[in-house]
Order: structure tokens, then sequence, then C-alpha cells
């Protein structure tokens, strides 16, 4: 009974370890985030004008008028929406994790803003906007998809962009459109609308790095193939692909006749030697071949404790 007790005990601690640990860890790459995301917001973004939807948006239209400085205002105008994540996306660890990025953002950019024109008289970066607008956006996003890996938002429309991906599904470079549109109308009107265009190809990248930086590249796809010689199906990927499969039985909705069905996981490389090997095996296999972006398990990227691949 005293083992069992010591063991539990000890198991406590660890996760207890583990947690700190974790949490210190991810608190680190919020910051890390939020300073990326404030380089490309301070280096394309502010001296373009390019007020691509967001709070961050709306403080380079109010920077434009007062002079304010527009990491300050980011934070003020945080706060309202911190309650409104308060309620859809975790309470009290959304808040934290969310007030580290967002204070990080702030002090970030305006130091960057205050500093950089001195540093960048001397090593200037570009003066076209357009590709301003694009590393505007790439930037930003791999900021903010660092952020998000670690369950935590910029904040900002970033918030409500959040939420609507979460109750509808919808990719985060879409919510962003939704989220952001009049942002980037209004910024049209005092800009002009070729600064709007630029600052919607801002957004659109944007969504795009973030997308890519929480979903990882798609290096795997999935082969869903029906044939009536599904043994020889299974053992050609087994032997030739080195990749397992699952098998069951269906039947055809016009013709009533049974046939199997097999699907499997692969690499993208190896696209090509699948279609190979099944019209070698079976030429009169139906096959369909569709994109993945991550693959846990067995054969591919080891799923941890913590739920990240390794």
């Amino acid at each position: 009974m005293k083992t069992n007790t010591r063991s539990i005990r000890q198991l406590v601690r660890e996760i207890r370890f583990y947690s700190i640990g974790y949490t210190l860890r991810r608190g680190a790459f919020l910051v890390i985030g939020a300073v990326i995301a404030a380089l490309g917001y301070a280096i394309f973004q502010v001296p373009f004008n390019l007020a691509a939807g967001g709070v961050s948006g709306i403080g380079i239209i109010i920077n434009h008028f007062t002079g304010w400085p527009v990491g300050t205002m980011f934070l003020i105008m945080n706060i309202p929406l911190m309650f409104l994540g308060f309620y859809y996306l975790g309470r009290w660890k959304f808040v934290g994790y969310t007030l580290v990025a967002v204070i990080a953002f702030s002090v970030a950019s305006d130091a960057f803003i205050y500093w950089l024109p001195k540093v960048m008289e001397e090593y200037p970066v570009t003066d076209d906007m357009l590709l301003s607008a694009i590393y505007a956006g790439i930037i930003f996003g791999i900021g903010s998809g660092i952020i998000f890996r670690m369950d935590g938002t910029i904040g900002g429309t970033n918030v409500t962009g959040r939420i609507i991906q979460i109750k509808t599904g919808l990719p985060l470079s879409q919510a962003y459109i939704y989220t952001d549109g009049a942002i980037i109308l209004v910024a049209g009107v005092i800009f002009g609308w070729e600064s709007a265009l630029h600052a919607m190809l801002t957004l659109f990248f944007a969504g795009l790095a973030t997308d890519f930086v929480i979903e990882g590249p798609s290096v795997i796809r999935t082969a869903t193939i029906v044939t009536d010689r599904p043994e020889d199906v299974t053992k050609a990927l087994i032997y030739w692909l080195k990749r397992g499969a699952s098998e069951w039985s269906v039947t055809g909705s016009y013709t009533k006749k049974n046939h199997s069905m097999v699907f499997c996981t692969i690499y993208r490389s190896q696209v090509n030697e699948l279609k190979q090997l099944i019209g070698t095996v079976d030429e009169n296999a139906f096959v369909v071949i569709g994109k993945g972006h991550q693959a846990l398990g067995l054969g591919f990227m080891r799923l941890g404790k913590n739920g990240r691949a390794s």
C-alpha cells in the first residue's frame, strides 16, 4: 500500500513539474511569436499605412490622425476583447496567454517603430508597397501562427476570427476576411483604394502563413481504393510501399455489387508509385487520392504526451 502511495505521489509531482515547465516554454513561445508579428507590423505595415484589418489596423488609422503610439493603442483596445475571449476561448487560461502575447506585441511594436527607422536609414529594406504588403502578411502570419499553436491569440479581431473558426470550422484565412473586411474598407476611404488593395494582400498572406504554421505543410496523402482484389492490394502496399492499410466491405450503389475498400496513408512522394502499383495489381480498381496535413502514429511522426508531434 505504501509503495502504491509513493508511486501516486511521485506521478503527481512529475505531472506538476511537467505542467510548470510546459507553461514556461509556452510563455516563451508566445513572446517570440508576438515579437515576430510586431517586427512585420513595424517594418512593413505602419510605414505604408497598410491597415490590414484588426485592432492593429485601427491603430494605424488612429495614428494617422493623432500620432498616438500604435502599440499602446493596441493594448488599450484589446481590453474589451479580452472579456469576449474569456467566455468563448478558455476563460482564465485564454486571458493569461493572450495577455502575454498582447503586452509583448504592444511593447515590441512601439520599440521597433522608435528604433528601426534609425537603423533602416542606413540599411533600408524596401520602398515597394507590394513587397511590403506580401512580407507584412507572411511575417505577421508566422508570428500569429506560433501564438495560436500555444493556445493563445494576439488579441484584436484574431479573437473574433478564432471564435468563428471554432464555431464554423472555417479556415483562419477566411475568418480573417469576414472579421477584418470592414476595417480595410474604412482604410481605403482614408488612405486610398490602392492602399486598401495592398492591405487585402497582407490579410490574405497572413491567413495563409498562420494556417501553415498551425497545421504544418501538407506532406501526406490519403488513398481510398475500391477493388475486387483486396488481399493483393494490401500486400502490395505493405511490402512495396511499407505502409499499412485498413479494409472493409462496401456495396456499389449503382451496380449493387459487393467490393472491398482499402484505405491507406502515404507520403506525397509516394503518390506516383502507389498509382503504378495499383494499376499493376488491379487495373479495374477505383482510386481516390486525398490531401492530408499530418499523420501521427506508427510509420509516421510520434504523438507526444503533450499532443505535439515529435
